[in-house]
């Protein structure tokens, strides 16, 4: 893929009024979504739910990809066509998550690094094989008592520019992803301060790995407080001061920044990025890529009935789904 298609990618990605889907849960986590609903995990279950969200209709006026996991990836609908071939059909990129999870960071008590990096040149290019059109790699930065620390912010930003930089080499749009935890009791300025140093470490990565920014999207953490921090933030706080931070680190070039839920319920999410887009022009688009914030209404409903709920399930998913793209221009009406 050329320079200019990257970039045409990455700007269909973020097109006025759409975002992204979330898909790509790990085994462990699906697992443990399941068992809050009462859901066997089954192969055959995992499949079937997927085909929920990726077959619900007129799903492509809300969503512009979809970000899927290994398995999933793999699978088909019940009529035999491959997930990424029939999200394509349907306008919508398919979308691979690549990265092994987050391990202890050595010398760095209760830090974080994210794995993946060995063999994913390899990996990138079957992926691509598959149909998948951009991937997304997840750095996961922990608060708490004196951290999180530069090293571990330095070495999570090298880990999503190398990254980064393997997928243009293959032809796939990165997603860089720096999730800021909601756990804690740290309050706003905290969360500010710690998201700024993250991005301006992630911006200079990407840099030093002559990444296209062009053809690059950031899936970043709204500014929030701690979820056990006694002052909660309301919603136009939390807007002003995620974009305030969003201009002091983001470069104009960025086609966009799509928001992870990041453990908000749906209503939340759904709320703090409409209010992002009605504060007047800014230089990138702003919009969603949200697993739960989408899902799990109708995950609970489809579990009550997982053959006579499917359809409902779906009309679940493609209410918040609009919800979110009226959100992502501002036009939510609440």
């Amino acid at each position: 893929m050329s320079v200019e298609e990257l970039a045409e990618t990455a700007l269909a990605l973020v097109s006025p009024g759409k975002g992204l889907i979330a898909i790509d849960e790990s085994s462990n986590t699906i697992a443990k979504r399941f068992a809050s609903v009462g859901v066997e995990n089954s192969a055959e279950h995992r499949r079937r739910y997927r085909e929920l969200l990726i077959t619900t209709p007129d799903l492509n006026a809300s969503i512009s990809g979809a970000i899927l996991f290994d398995e999933t990836i793999q699978q088909s609908t019940r009529d035999d066509v491959p997930f990424a071939r029939y999200l394509a059909d349907h306008d919508i990129i398919p979308g691979i998550r690549v990265d092994k999870g987050a391990v202890p960071l050595a010398g760095c008590p209760g830090e974080l690094i994210t794995e993946g990096l060995d063999g994913l040149r390899d990996r990138l290019k079957a992926y691509y094989a598959l149909g998948a059109r951009f991937a997304k790699w997840r750095a996961v930065i922990t608060m708490g008592d004196d951290i999180p620390s530069g090293t571990c912010l330095e070495t999570n930003a090298h880990a999503l520019a190398r990254f980064a930089a393997l997928c243009q080499e293959q032809g796939l749009v990165p997603v860089v992803e720096p999730e800021v935890l909601m756990d804690g009791d740290h309050d706003l300025q905290t969360s500010y301060e710690v998201t700024e140093a993250m991005l301006r470490s992630l911006f200079g990565a990407l840099y030093d790995q002559n990444v296209l920014l062009e053809g690059t999207i950031l899936r970043a953490s709204m500014i929030l407080p701690g979820k056990s921090c006694d002052e909660q933030a309301s919603v136009e706080e939390v807007a002003e001061a995620t974009v305030m931070c969003l201009k002091s680190t983001v470069p104009a070039i960025l086609p966009g920044v799509v928001f992870l839920s990041g453990g908000q319920s749906d209503r939340d999410a759904t709320a703090h990025l409409d209010a992002m887009n009605r504060m007047g022009k800014l230089p990138w688009a702003l919009s969603f890529s949200y697993g739960r914030a989408l899902q799990q209404a109708a995950l609970s409903h489809w579990s009550k009935d997982l053959a006579g709920n499917f359809a409902k399930a779906q009309s679940i998913v493609a209410k918040w789904a609009q919800a979110n793209s009226q959100a992502a221009l501002g036009q939510w009406n609440g």
